[in-house]
């Protein structure tokens, strides 16, 4: 018999102060899970900052010296009075992005490039060129003509022109095309969204309160189609703009053919047997056929080329080389230049946009200073908020305090909210193309209560005073809310009047007989007074110095404007080395991209009604001149839209 021990059943010992075992697993798995979150964010900092480098490296411009060799254009992107500002880390995420380029920059750089020895071309691609306002497109096309005036060649190239390219190319003293391409003139004007329907099926209120006979920009959300006196008004705008443009492009290229591709396009293509290039080619409109291979041949022969390269290359000069070693003026005395441009909104914003708040800090801060001479007002804007025009408005008017003279410079556009801030100007200058007027304002407030009936959701509440709870969003409004909306709203464009009567020296009836938001032509706005004179902002910098009594030559322009942060420096300058080709397709590719751009700017315009201040002073004709382009975040929307619905 064999003794086997007997099991113990003793109870191990526990110590008190240790905590049980699962917590301990709990503690440790808390733990891991922490040290991971830093390992991924220590990761993702390295990440970025390494990015950060390499954006910065590509970013940089070439120290070297500028060589001999062709000044490259190549505007893939619309041309605009301020960039707006690109977000850091676009170009690291991969984000695709349309450029813009600053007017004045774009101005400089081709007048440089005429009295420059080192140029010996310049060379516009116009392949995915945006547009551009009426205004500033004759502004670039002067340019152009000076450099071919002056004898230096000017050489156009394009898969297929838009009308504001071709403005452009028309100075050129070689307009090559793709013999897959060509170009179909389209003239302004087309079809405009109208919302009406839709608002309706989702039972959504619109109501809207307006002062303005013409005053379209509620139009889409309160009727099925275009008023007649809306279209009245927009047919005398398009009208006199697009006279302008054929003009032009006559002064420019007397041989071109061009009435015939306005009044019987398919005639003129279907003899040629739908060959749109040739076509363009019998009608003088451009010089010469040829892919790029063969255009950039025909450069190479002007500006030399690199024999270890492959065919078709030159020496180039890059516009953003260009533009930094020709910088702006800094000698002499200051004459400040504050730009209002953009979307006239509440508070603060970054370029692109005029923010009130922004504005009137960039006015104040360099008015503190106490060396400026005079200011400048560079207006390029379809107008926006009520409240943010009158802040602007007023900053400025604390030069005119200061004793300074005020010249506003109007650019591609000055309307609504973008006259109102112009109005305490001594002389407003403008082009011709220049859209101006919309003296008028309007607030809209939309409501859901048919909406929420649809779903059986209703509401209901206890009213202290009448306007307890307005404007009820769920409920809708009442009758008196809207009476004092609509009379809010009188007086408001009572006001407008009166501070145009004000600065044009005209009765308020007189002001109210071209108002109603009627929208002008720069030219028809001078014969009618809202607007003294034709110029450049160039000469209305020389027209604040001389009222300044300063010497034009012996002053510069000192721009009032946030200088752009480091990283917005690095996201600007990133991936713009202009290698890599965005162009392509034929005449109906870039036509059919065009369409894309309004449908990103139509789906921005839903979302600033839904956003925007309810009082406002803006233009809807205004969109129908300006860049194809839609602007960054309108791209972004619809972009997420489409998206969404599975595009």
């Amino acid at each position: 018999m064999t003794d086997t021990a007997a099991p113990s059943y003793a109870p191990s010992y526990v110590d008190p102060a240790r905590p049980p075992r699962k917590k301990w697993r709990l503690v440790r798995g808390v733990w891991k899970f922490l040290v991971a979150i830093k390992d991924a964010l220590v990761l993702i900092a390295m990440l970025l900052f390494f990015g950060l480098i390499f954006a910065a490296l590509n970013a940089r411009q070439s120290t070297t010296a500028i060589k001999d060799g062709a000044l490259v254009l190549d505007l893939n992107g619309s041309i605009v009075e301020q960039p707006e500002e690109q977000a850091a880390f676009a170009a690291l995420s991969g984000q695709s992005r349309t450029r813009q380029f600053r007017l004045r920059d774009v101005v400089r750089s081709i007048d440089t490039a005429r009295t420059d020895a080192r140029v010996k071309v310049v060379v516009l691609d116009l392949d995915s060129f945006g547009g551009a306002y009426p205004a500033a497109l004759g502004e670039v096309s002067d340019a152009l003509a000076r450099v071919r005036a002056s004898g230096k060649p000017v050489l156009a190239y394009a898969t297929a022109y838009t009308d504001g390219g071709y403005r452009l190319a028309a100075n050129a003293s070689e307009i090559w095309v793709n013999p897959l391409g060509g170009t179909i003139f389209m003239g302004p004007g087309g079809n405009q969204l109208y919302y009406k329907g839709l608002i309706d099926k989702l039972g959504v209120n619109a109501h809207v309160y307006r002062v303005g006979r013409y005053k379209s920009f509620v139009e889409p959300y309160t009727r099925a189609d275009q008023s007649e006196d809306a279209k009245a008004a927009s047919t005398a705008l398009y009208g006199t703009l697009f006279a302008q443009w054929r003009e032009a492009v006559a002064k420019a290229r007397p041989k071109a053919q061009i009435a015939q591709f306005m009044t019987a396009p398919d005639k003129v293509i279907l003899s040629a047997n739908g060959n749109i290039a040739e076509a363009n080619l019998r009608a003088g409109i451009v010089d010469k056929l040829g892919d790029r291979t063969s255009f950039g041949r025909r450069v190479a022969e002007i500006a030399g080329s690199d024999a270890n390269k492959p065919a078709g290359n030159y020496t180039a000069i890059k516009y953003d080389a260009w533009v930094k070693a020709n910088p702006l003026p800094t000698a002499g005395d200051s004459i400040g230049v504050l730009t209002i441009a953009g979307e006239i909104v509440d508070g603060e914003s970054g370029p692109g946009k005029a923010a009130g708040k922004t504005i009137e800090k960039a006015v104040l801060d360099g008015l503190a200073k106490k060396t400026l001479k005079a200011l400048v007002v560079r207006v390029d804007s379809p107008g926006g908020s009520v409240m943010a025009s009158e802040q602007i408005r007023l900053a400025i008017l604390e030069a005119k305090r200061q004793k300074l003279p005020v010249v506003v410079s109007m650019g591609g556009l000055a309307a609504s909210g973008g006259y109102w801030v112009s109005t305490p100007a001594d002389v407003i200058f403008a082009e011709p193309g220049t859209i101006t007027g919309s003296i008028g304002i309007f607030g809209v407030v939309p409501t859901f209560e048919n909406a929420l009936a649809k779903i059986g959701v209703t509401s209901d509440g206890v009213k202290t005073t009448p306007l307890s709870g307005q404007p009820d969003i769920t409920g809708g409004t009442t009758p008196m809310f809207d009476a004092i909306a609509q009379a809010g709203i009188e007086n408001g464009y009572r006001q407008f009047i009166s501070r145009v009567a004000a600065s044009r020296k005209m009765t308020p009836a007189r002001v109210d007989e071209i108002g109603q938001g009627r929208v002008w032509d720069g030219g028809t706005a001078r014969q009618i007074g809202l607007v003294d004179r034709f110029g450049t902002l160039q000469d209305a910098i020389d027209e604040a110095a001389k009222r300044a009594k300063l010497d034009p030559a012996k002053v510069h322009a000192e721009y009032l404007e946030k200088k752009p942060g480091f990283l917005a420096t690095i996201a600007q300058g990133f991936g713009n080395d202009g290698d890599d080709d965005a162009g392509g397709g034929d005449a109906f590719t870039h036509v059919a991209a065009d369409r894309r751009q309004m449908l990103a700017r139509a789906v921005g315009d839903m979302k600033r009604l839904a956003t925007s201040g309810s009082i406002q002073a803006r233009c809807l004709e205004c969109g129908g001149m300006g860049p194809t382009t839609a602007g960054i975040g309108d791209a972004k929307l619809l972009d997420l839209l489409l998206a969404r619905i599975g595009f």
